[in-house]
């Protein structure tokens, strides 16, 4: 009986010994994923402009090492899965994004977005900016890491002019149609 009893504390102890070890292994495996919670910060200055203007986008990565951030852009009449702050008419995606380098070791990130050289149409309106820790659109978001920003722009602050003719650019335009014209007639004639 006594040899018994021995045998069923030492078996009961290791299963208390297992358990243990079953629980510390999941903690310790638990513990590296919480402690590498991404997290993306955005900032933008002004958030409010004018079309033409210069936004300064900011912000920082932390959980990872990243050597890029990448920016997105929605807003009026854009694609809704969002397009590159350089070219309004190229979709986020399959590789096409604005990108900006990050500090590494800082985890700081800046990207200066000059709407005076961005091509496409840009509307008076709500421009929503994204920035993605991974090349991935507005589609693709499962509650994946971002953040983002809204900006107001507002139409330009420089009225558009129309570049004035000089008074001679007509004259000429007529007179090389004449030339080709008369060239275009003396060779039919001639076949």
């Amino acid at each position: 009986m006594i040899a018994l009893n021995c045998l069923n504390e030492h078996h009961t102890g290791m299963r208390g010994f297992i358990r243990l070890g079953i629980v510390l292994v999941l903690v310790f495996c638990a513990l590296p994923a919480a402690a590498s919670a991404v997290s993306i910060t955005l900032n933008a200055t002004p958030t409010q402009a004018h079309i033409g203007d210069i936004i300064t986008l900011n912000g920082s990565v932390s959980g990872i090492k990243t050597i890029a951030v990448y920016l997105f852009v929605t807003g009026p009449g854009l694609d809704p899965r969002g397009v590159t702050l350089e070219n309004f008419n190229i979709p986020a995606g399959r590789g096409l994004f604005t990108t900006s380098p990050v500090d590494l070791d800082t985890g700081n990130w800046q990207y200066q977005w000059d709407t005076s050289i961005t091509l496409g149409e840009m509307r008076p309106g709500k421009y929503t900016v994204y920035v993605v820790s991974s090349p991935i659109d507005k589609q693709q978001f499962e509650g994946g890491d971002f953040a983002k920003a809204d900006i107001m722009l507002l139409p330009s602050s420089e009225p558009t002019t129309a570049i004035p003719l000089s008074p001679v650019t007509p004259v000429i335009a007529l007179i090389a149609a004449g030339l080709i014209g008369c060239g275009v007639w003396h060779r039919v004639r001639k076949e």
